[in-house]
């Protein structure tokens, strides 16, 4: 999947997803790709703040700098990268949080309606006491498990 960001001749930036560049170029000639601000069909690509590299190939070419990136262009981290931020994110919120384990859903709700001091806490809760906590308007952060293992 490619991310293209867009700009049609109104000077409308949007993006669009394609599944390859064939793809894009493809949509574009059959005039199949609009501005959803006016309709244009009169698109074309601008250079993107972000690129993702997935493979070998593609981490090549994002090494040669395109002329269209300029020097504010940003690649996100992948792989091995990825999971050591993650892992970081992980280790930042388990130092400043309490854990309160099977209780996260009934402790988020008293915090939320002050029966108890607010402080960062983190705990087990199923995905429908995830949904009945935003349907209160209580921001929750769901993290997918990792294996302590992982985290170190």
């Amino acid at each position: 999947m490619i991310i293209y960001d867009l700009c049609c001749d109104n000077d409308h930036k949007f993006e669009g997803w394609f599944r390859s560049a064939n793809d894009f170029d493809d949509q574009i000639e059959r005039h199949l790709v609009c501005c959803p601000q006016c309709d244009s069909h009169k698109v074309h690509r601008i250079p993107s703040a972000v690129a993702i590299s997935s493979n070998a190939s593609e981490e090549k070419s994002a090494n040669a700098k395109p002329a269209n990136l300029g020097k504010s262009t940003a690649l996100m981290p992948v792989g091995t990268q990825a999971m050591a931020l993650y892992r970081q994110l992980v280790q930042t919120i388990v130092s400043n949080s309490e854990d309160v384990g099977n209780a996260f859903a009934e402790e988020a709700r008293k915090i939320h309606y002050n029966e108890a001091p607010e402080r960062p806490i983190r705990g087990q809760a199923s995905p429908d006491e995830c949904d009945a906590l935003r349907d209160e308007g209580i921001q929750v952060l769901h993290l997918p498990a990792v294996k302590e293992e992982d985290l170190n």
